[in-house]
């Protein structure tokens, strides 16, 4: 009777009561005041194709989770608005060289700022090549993705959700470049890639449409 309260009340909560099953990695507590100001790190944001050859680490990652899609408030709020709080969003880590984390593919769960690991390995080059050949996703330590469970949001707009959920990824997304300038890492915004071909990569929920990446990695 709980599950199907769950799938009528809360379905954007629904897919994390089952994560309490799967082993979890807690992230380090997301840091609440930095060393540079919005407007210095609106000032720093740029695209960034390039990296060092230096591994990022899992705090630095735990952060641009938090900064992505992490929570921010008790009743459940996050880092980025989301249309009626209907949350379609996913954020999928990719893990090549992050010091303190094994090479996968992780779910991550705001709810307890913690991670769920999907897929041993590591699975950048295949990113890669499901992004066209683009080879910043292949050499950066890390990737974060975004993928879009539509009917989260449709469910209570209609089609004009498709291009809410839209939105959010782009709100998420720059929080996720403030976050990496402020960081000292590099970013850029992927949008070229062939959805089926990530989704299989990153072996995410049938729900669930990949609708962005973003490599992650040090600044030169």
């Amino acid at each position: 009777m709980k599950w199907f309260l769950c799938l009528l009340i809360i379905p954007a909560l629904c897919a994390d009561a089952f994560t309490a099953q799967q082993t979890s990695i807690k992230l380090p507590k997301p840091i609440l005041k930095g060393k540079m100001t919005v407007e210095e790190s609106l000032a720093a944001r740029r695209s960034e194709r390039t990296f060092t050859d230096k591994s990022v680490n899992i705090g630095e990652a735990a952060q641009l989770l938090w900064a992505a899609q992490g929570m921010n408030d008790s009743r459940g709020y996050r880092t980025a608005p989301s249309a009626g709080a209907t949350f379609p969003l996913t954020a999928y880590l990719v893990a090549g060289k992050v010091a303190g984390l094994e090479a996968g593919i992780y779910r991550y769960v705001p709810q307890n700022h913690e991670l769920i690991k999907v897929k041993t390995g590591d699975m950048r080059k295949e990113l890669a090549l499901s992004a066209l050949g683009q080879w910043v996703v292949e050499r950066a330590p890390a990737s974060i993705i975004f993928c879009a469970n539509y009917a989260r949001t449709t469910g209570r707009y209609g089609k004009r959700g498709e291009m809410y959920a839209h939105m959010e990824a782009g709100h998420a997304g720059q929080n996720i470049y403030l976050q990496s300038a402020a960081l000292g890492l590099a970013t850029v915004a992927v949008g070229a890639f062939n959805e089926a071909a990530v989704a299989a990569d990153i072996s995410c929920s049938k729900d669930e449409i990949p609708v962005y990446i973003f490599p992650i990695g040090r600044r030169r």
